[in-house]
């Protein structure tokens, strides 16, 4: 199954859905589908809710293996079943798309001008259960919101050292060192965080892949050099608090960059459209990214 995976990940046209918004993110996740915070008084109602809008979401007709090659989980999503079937198993089976798992636990302080991952006590476990439910991968985001060398170095370091283990447990790590799209000094990040990446990479063995997601860089094809090691299966950006359209337009400068948006994915969705209403507007949504990431600008 992990060879299947890989080879679509590798060579598949589309992108990637990031249904992962946690306990932090999941009350701003459902005010903005249109349920307040008013609707649900515990924190096992909001993920119910919360487990309800995925659970649409993925069940859409929308959303297939036509356009979409992977799909990231929140952990309560991977535990919970859609139809029957635990989240995992319902997308690999029933919709053909590749399931991963965000592991990290959050971002610690500010340092250096970047936020590391908090410890990641249980990661072992995690990592186990992750393939009893069947994922083919991980996700982990830190945040750099300034061009400080060190800072960006030991994020680097911090997503590779765990990124090990997590290969070792024959999952693929998506690291996710994000660069803040407000930074004063994104370009340079992005100069110094390419150049850490590399050395990583280069030390990896051949049997040893991961993937990256970015995000969408100031210049153009910036990545192309990360796109093409061959110890990377495959480089996506993140939407990082763009508008769908504005994140569609920068991304098609960028060869090889596929999408793996969250907001930019959901933001026109609503509780209370209708099915047919529903996905009406998450097949435009999906439409759309799929073309960003499929076609390029020359």
């Amino acid at each position: 199954m992990q060879e299947k995976y890989l080879e679509k990940m590798r060579d598949g046209k589309g992108f990637i859905a990031a249904l992962d918004q946690s306990g932090g993110s999941t009350p701003k996740a459902l005010a903005a589908y249109g349920v307040s915070e008013n609707e649900y008084s515990t924190e096992a109602e909001m993920f119910d809710l919360v487990h309800e809008m995925r659970t649409r979401i993925i069940t859409a007709p929308a959303f297939g293996s036509e356009h979409i090659l992977g799909a990231i989980l929140f952990e309560k999503t991977m535990d919970r079943e859609i139809e029957g079937k635990y989240t995992g198993d319902y997308l690999a089976g029933e919709k053909g798309i590749v399931p991963f798992l965000k592991i990290d636990k959050g971002l610690a302080d500010l340092s250096n001008g970047v936020q590391k991952m908090k410890p990641i006590d249980n990661l072992d476990e995690t990592l186990d259960r992750a393939n009893q439910r069947g994922m083919f991968g991980t996700k982990m985001r830190s945040v750099i919101k300034e061009a400080n060398k060190d800072g960006i170095k030991e994020v680097v370091n911090q997503q590779f050292e765990i990124g090990k283990k997590i290969i070792d447990a024959g999952l693929v790590p998506i690291i996710e060192p994000e660069v803040d799209i407000h930074s004063a000094d994104k370009e340079q990040s992005e100069e110094i965080l390419k150049q850490e990446i590399k050395k990583h990479l280069d030390q990896l063995k051949e049997n040893e892949l991961v993937m990256l997601k970015l995000s969408i860089p100031t210049v153009a094809d910036h990545y192309k050099e990360l796109i093409d090691h061959p110890q990377v299966v495959r480089v996506v950006a993140l939407s990082g608090g763009y508008s769908r359209e504005e994140a569609n337009t920068k991304l098609k400068d960028h060869e090889g960059l596929i999408a793996s948006f969250s907001r930019a994915l959901s933001e026109d969705l609503n509780v209370k459209q209708s099915d047919e209403e529903f996905n009406a507007t998450l097949k435009k949504a999906v439409e759309s990214i799929y073309d960003a990431s499929v076609n390029k600008n020359s």
